[in-house]
């Protein structure tokens, strides 16, 4: 039936694809393997953006995006949610000023305990405020004229965002190099990281967001995990060259194994 075409192959490469990532998770876990992670500069920079905001007794303004933790941009929105925890063991460990901006319900307070966690996992429990973690409007581009003048105010000397941004990318991007903010941007929504490129000191560039929990942590289950997609897209890759190859032969070989 051609409802069911290919679900066999589908059915056998997923298979094949979740005992790839817990057979890597497990051999890290043992150390028998040890995956690396290149440098990536945008997340190298969060120290240095924390560090400046430090020095001149400004805040630090940290916005996840405007999704929330159950569309279908929640794993941008999620892990922004790891590298806000990494934010905030910088700022504990400099005595900064944090400001997390939110904009949908869901997300609010789980914002707030990662940073109560984080705050009280680095000692400094009475640097969580009620004010931390702020919920400015539900409403897009309200959101986005609630950070900008926010920023505006404040004069926060750095800016990170990170998560799924869509049009109100760019007027908050402008509105932190006003102010004259380091700032580290990161989407995996690519018609956004043009505008991100533009009027930010570094950018994260699609899967580069998804990696960050892993590359900031070093965790190694986190690392074999990514080492294990990365396996899987260069077999990806592999076919769809090798499907390329067979049609320009006329063979219909891969035609017939996916229409099993």
């Amino acid at each position: 039936m051609s409802f069911i075409a290919g679900a066999r192959f589908l059915l056998f490469f997923s298979i094949v694809s979740g005992a790839l990532v817990l057979w890597m998770m497990s051999h890290v876990r043992q150390g028998k393997h040890a995956p690396t992670v290149r440098h990536i500069n945008g997340l190298d920079a969060i120290e240095e953006a924390i560090g400046r905001a430090t020095e001149m007794g400004r805040p630090v303004h940290f916005s996840p995006g405007i999704a929330g933790v159950t569309d279908q941009s929640a794993p941008q929105t999620m892990a922004a949610m790891e590298i806000l925890g990494y934010a905030v063991d910088l700022i504990a460990k400099y005595n900064t000023e944090l400001v997390v901006s939110i904009r949908t319900a869901d997300l609010f307070p789980i914002a707030q305990e990662v940073a109560r966690q984080r705050f009280l996992a680095a000692g400094k429990p009475d640097m969580f405020q009620e004010t931390t973690v702020r919920f400015f409007s539900s409403d897009q581009f309200a959101y986005a004229a609630s950070c900008m003048g926010f920023m505006r105010r404040e004069k926060v000397a750095a800016n990170l965002m990170v998560g799924a941004f869509w049009a109100e990318a760019l007027l908050m991007a402008e509105a932190g190099a006003e102010v004259g903010a380091i700032q580290v941007a990161g989407t995996a929504n690519l018609h956004q990281i043009p505008f991100f490129v533009a009027a930010c000191d570094y950018t994260l560039i699609g899967e580069e967001l998804f990696a960050g929990g892993a590359y900031l942590s070093q965790d190694k289950v986190k690392l074999g995990s990514i080492a294990a997609q990365d396996y899987l897209k260069a077999a990806s890759i592999a076919l769809v060259l090798l499907g390329a190859l067979a049609a320009t032969m006329q063979s219909s070989f891969f035609t017939d194994l996916l229409s099993k």
